[in-house]
């Protein structure tokens, strides 16, 4: 987008858009536009083809090798702006990379590379989305990948509707060694399967989970893509992209509701009165009408989908609440037997068969049991000091992803998110961050 200014001499010069800055921008250079350096064919091809490589099997081992391939573009392009927070994320990087002094086997340090693999791909897909940002890269072009992804895990999510039984080995489990295999987490996260449930139930209820392996890690997308899309919604008032994401915000609460996911309602509630309490502080009352939009469309949904009996149900049928509570009890006591560094990783993840998987359902957990309580604290810290550079945002855009940090802290009891989710957290703050500390080109909208 561009305009023509009368220069000195009344010659036409032709200068580039840039949007508004943000309230609270604090870079000195804030107002000067380079020439972006960085391509975006990464996330495109990391967020954009997600269903290719589930498909594959390989989602969660290629992710990454895309971190390697952003570490490479950064470097060589140089000049890299850190965002708010840096500092924290390496402590705890560091942290966590001493925690695999715990580890005893081969196939540990396999899976713990795994997950440490994708701590740091989070932490580089954050940078680098915020430097593309900062260097006047169209605020759509950057945001469509993800839009990309959104898409794509609601399709999987109906498939999961659609086709409950659906589950297959990929062409990569095939070829998985079989000591690798002897992993539950490899196999897991390298099968097809369109929904989670417990196979020795009579009655099963099936849960959908596409593209992830776990029914809890799609409802934590959910929380984490949700107001992303509220947020493109509110800066992009027209296109095709646009449509697509009116059309599929309603279609989404349908698998959404079948996960009976508790702790995504929790998350998402969290958010929303966070956010309409900032703005009735503030004496504003914008965000009512489309909070109060969605509401009515979850009602609807409820209608023809009786989430409420289905959740007690579930827990009447189940001994759910009893297990967590057992499981968080016993977290601890192993917690305090290692409280620094932990243990490095969980000693399961299976969450439907296994007696005692310490250190699972639940990123708290998962940190204290894996890593400490060191590394804990710091991630708190960090989602604590996003948050509150994130409350200055003053347009509808930056009010919606100000609530992901929220809602990240929110959630941590319930689910662990140290998997492709933390990456499209990331995504999504950086892209806060920067209207924050320095003028967005948002394009055409």
């Amino acid at each position: 987008m561009s305009r023509t200014l009368l220069a000195k001499g009344r010659a036409l010069v032709p200068v580039r858009a840039v949007a508004t800055v943000e309230d609270g921008v604090r870079d000195p250079n804030a107002w000067m536009v380079r020439t972006a350096g960085l391509p975006l064919w990464p996330p495109a091809l990391m967020f954009g083809l997600m269903p290719l490589w589930w498909a594959l099997g390989v989602w969660y081992f290629v992710w990454p090798v895309f971190g390697v391939v952003l570490f490479l573009l950064l470097a060589t392009r140089g000049h890299i702006r850190l965002p708010t927070g840096t500092t924290l994320w390496l402590i705890f990087l560091s942290l966590t990379a001493l925690s695999a002094t715990r580890l005893h086997e081969v196939t540990s340090l396999i899976v713990f590379g795994l997950r440490y693999g994708h701590l740091i791909t989070a932490f580089l897909v954050g940078l680098y989305v915020y430097n593309l940002a900062r260097d006047g890269t169209s605020w759509t072009r950057i945001a469509r990948p993800l839009c990309v992804y959104w898409f794509a895990m609601v399709a999987l999510g109906w498939l999961g509707v659609l086709a409950p039984t659906f589950s297959m080995a990929s062409p990569f489990e095939m070829i998985l060694p079989s000591g690798v295999a002897s992993e539950r987490f490899i196999t897991d996260v390298a099968r097809l399967d369109s929904t989670e449930f417990n196979p020795l139930s009579s009655n099963p209820i099936y849960r959908p989970a596409a593209p992830y392996p776990y029914t809890n890690n799609w409802g934590t997308a959910y929380c984490f893509l949700v107001p992303f899309v509220l947020a493109y919604l509110s800066s992009v008032k027209r296109g095709a992209w646009r449509i697509g994401l009116l059309v599929s915000l309603p279609l989404s609460l349908v698998p959404a509701f079948l996960t009976l996911n508790r702790g995504m309602f929790i998350g998402l509630g969290a958010g929303v009165l966070y956010l309409l309490g900032r703005e009735v502080v503030r004496g504003r009352v914008r965000l009512l009408l489309p909070v109060g939009a969605i509401l009515v469309l979850a009602w609807i949904v409820t209608l023809f989908i009786p989430v409420a009996d289905m959740i007690a149900n579930r827990t009447s049928t189940t001994d759910t609440n009893t297990d967590r509570f057992d499981l968080y009890a016993q977290t601890w006591a192993a917690v305090v037997e290692s409280p620094l560094l932990g243990f490095g990783q969980p000693n399961s993840v299976d969450t439907t068969t296994a007696a005692e998987p310490l250190g699972t359902q639940g990123l708290i957990w998962q940190l204290l049991y894996s890593h400490g309580i060191p590394a804990t604290v710091c991630v708190y810290l960090l989602l604590a000091v996003l948050a509150r550079r994130l409350a200055a945002a003053v347009t509808p855009r930056g009010l919606w992803l100000s609530a992901l940090p929220v809602i990240a802290v929110v959630v941590t009891p319930f689910y662990s998110y140290i998997d492709p989710n933390l990456a499209v957290l990331c995504f999504g703050m950086a892209l806060g961050l920067a209207a924050l500390d320095g003028p967005v080109n948002r394009g055409a909208s």
